[in-house]
């Protein structure tokens, strides 16, 4: 079979990109008068960072040097640890994968979780030595550690996906090590979502691998996990615009235009079959669903927009499966939605996205958990999901929080950094069992709200990416734990309130003032900025006034026209004082979050 489904992982920065962009030039995919760097890097907000975000397949067709035609399936993927599950998706839908290593900086962490899920999806690896023509690449020292992975006997390559040195070469090894797609006997048509996308026309698109089978515009089809049924629009493949054909067949990759508009009837991982084949129709293997790191709430700054952000986070999950949300209420900031994400990063590209794809400009809060209350004067208990929904101190009995059992793999080297990590967290030790010499599992017992707090990205970050972690629920503890509030020109604002153990109060509440101090815009009077618990005031920072010279416009005349007009100024400023609010942007929500 002349079909190559292939993907190409690598870190950050390794140049997946430029190798994608030198793939697209020799097979001619593009033409010249439209080829630009990272042209599969199509959101404005992947140039501007540098970095891919989702993945994009490509269709290329290649003439080996016999002069066979092939087509070969790319699918780019993402390289930084929050959009691993994009990677996770594409490795289901392909049968080989590059794994690219800058020559300048060897293997990287993120390169070795990818390789690892490779593996694991049983797929053909090609290793691949990127930079070779920079003055600083170590090409021997690159080459130890792949083989020092994969084995003394692999085969290396070795390219400068700059200048295009050594690609062609690769594109036939491609043909050469990549397997074709198994071909089943099966006639019955059968396809894999491996991702999906909203157009106000066709309806929702679905990105599919044809496992068995083929399919044509206007069959009927069924979505076996949601039970949609729809005809089909139209079919095709990515070139890498979408580009129409007149069917897809088994080993393809290509696109399923359904005409569907109700977005919860197409999920990723589903299974895409004939309705005409439904009796004895089984699902293909989905995907495991992600498990959200990072809870925030997110509030549209108008509160009239709340439908039309329903709409847009919808539309949002069925192009990233990644994050969950869920509706959630605010009595400061109204109605608005939790939602989950896999790092700070997703979190910040969700709002981004939110902002620049639907126009809609929201407020991010800081993370929460359910905890449950049990006031002095009462039997019943109360759960509350922030901390705005907390009584106060005062009438507090009981409050108690949720726990989880973590597990946590990681390399030995790692052991002494995350084992302090877990107990500055209010870690419980269980137990460490080794899988093999040099990788142990670590589990403790975590209050969730920890978990939730940048714990993840501090775990990627002291274990060079290398440390993973999956967390059970083991029920609800109690717990020393008070509202921290913070007060802005005097007035609560409960969307920056939130709910810390009483031990760390105050150093909480200390170093929440200090950041807000530097990322508040300046008023035109000074803004007192306080952290307090139950009433008492733990740390207080002010943010100075804007200076303006009001006395600019004089010249010359008595002292006391100049005396009178910053007279005039300071009761202003003390009018303002008294009565003038202080409107928090959502960038420093997000920063808050970052700390």
């Amino acid at each position: 079979m002349s079909i190559r489904n292939f993907c190409i992982i690598a870190h950050i920065d390794h140049g997946k990109s430029t190798l994608a962009d030198r793939f697209l030039e020799i097979t001619q995919t593009v033409q010249p008068r439209k080829m630009k760097e990272q042209l599969l890097d199509v959101m404005d907000i992947e140039r501007e960072k540098g970095i891919t975000i989702k993945l994009q397949p490509v269709r290329m067709n290649y003439y080996s040097r016999q002069g066979k035609k092939y087509t070969l399936n790319l699918i780019d993927t993402p390289g930084h640890v929050d959009f691993s599950y994009e990677v996770s998706r594409s490795l289901a839908a392909v049968e080989g994968a590059i794994l690219l290593v800058d020559a300048t900086q060897g293997i990287q962490a993120q390169t070795l979780a990818n390789l690892y899920m490779a593996l694991e999806e049983g797929l053909s690896i090609i290793p691949v030595v990127n930079k070779i023509d920079l003055p600083n690449a170590d090409r021997e020292g690159t080459t130890r550690e792949i083989k020092g992975i994969l084995g003394q006997n692999e085969e290396i390559f070795y390219i400068s996906a700059k200048t295009g040195r050594g690609v062609k070469e690769l594109l036939d090894a491609i043909i050469k090590l990549v397997p074709p797609p198994v071909v089943n006997q099966e006639e019955n048509f059968k396809a894999l979502i491996f991702d999906s996308a909203y157009d106000s026309y066709k309806g929702i698109i679905l990105f599919v691998r044809i496992f068995d089978g083929r399919v044509s515009k206007d069959e009927q089809i069924m979505l076996i996990g949601s039970g949609a049924e729809t005809e089909i629009q139209e079919v095709g493949y990515f070139h890498p615009e979408k580009r129409p054909s007149e069917n897809l067949i088994r080993g393809e990759i290509g696109y399923i235009a359904t005409g569907l508009k109700e977005i919860k009837l197409c999920r990723v991982g589903d299974t895409v079959i004939l309705k005409k084949d439904l009796e004895g129709a089984g699902a293909l293997p989905g995907y495991k669903p992600s498990i959200p790191m990072v809870y925030a709430g997110v509030y549209p700054t108008d509160a009239e927009k709340y439908e039309d952000l329903r709409d847009a986070l919808n539309k949002l999950n069925l192009n990233d499966a990644a994050f969950t949300f869920e509706p959630e209420s605010s009595t400061a900031l109204g109605r608005g939605f939790k939602i989950g994400c896999l790092g700070l990063l997703h979190l910040e590209i969700i709002k981004e996205r939110i902002s620049r794809e639907f126009l809609i400009e929201v407020i991010i809060t800081a993370p929460s958990v359910k905890y449950r209350v049990k006031e002095k004067s009462k039997d019943n208990w109360l759960e509350i999901s922030s901390a705005s929904q907390m009584p106060n101190n005062a009438n507090l009995e009981i409050i108690e929080e949720p726990w989880v059992e973590t597990e946590i793999i990681t390399p030995r080297d790692y052991l002494g950094v995350i084992i302090k990590l877990l107990e500055n967290h209010r870690g419980i030790y269980q137990s460490t069992e080794f899988l093999q010499a040099e990788r142990a599992i670590i589990r403790y017992q975590l209050p969730l709200a920890e978990v939730i707090m940048n714990f993840y990205d501090k775990l990627k970050s002291i274990s060079s990416g290398f440390g993973s972690l999956n967390y059970a629920p083991i029920g609800f503890r109690r717990a020393e734990l008070a509202k921290l509030d913070i007060l802005i020109a005097g007035e609560l604002k409960e969307s920056l309130s939130r709910i810390v153990p009483t031990e760390k109060a105050y150093s909480e509440g200390k170093s929440i003032v200090k950041l807000l101090k530097k990322t508040l815009p300046k008023q035109q009077f000074a803004v007192s900025i306080q952290a307090a618990v139950g009433g008492k005031i733990l740390a207080r920072e002010t943010l100075s006034a804007i200076r303006k010279d009001v006395t600019a416009k004089l010249y010359g005349g008595d002292r006391t026209r100049k005396d009178k007009l910053l007279n005039k100024q300071k009761k202003g400023k003390k009018r303002l004082k008294e009565s003038g609010k202080v409107n928090i942007p959502s960038s420093v929500y997000l920063k808050l979050m970052k700390k």
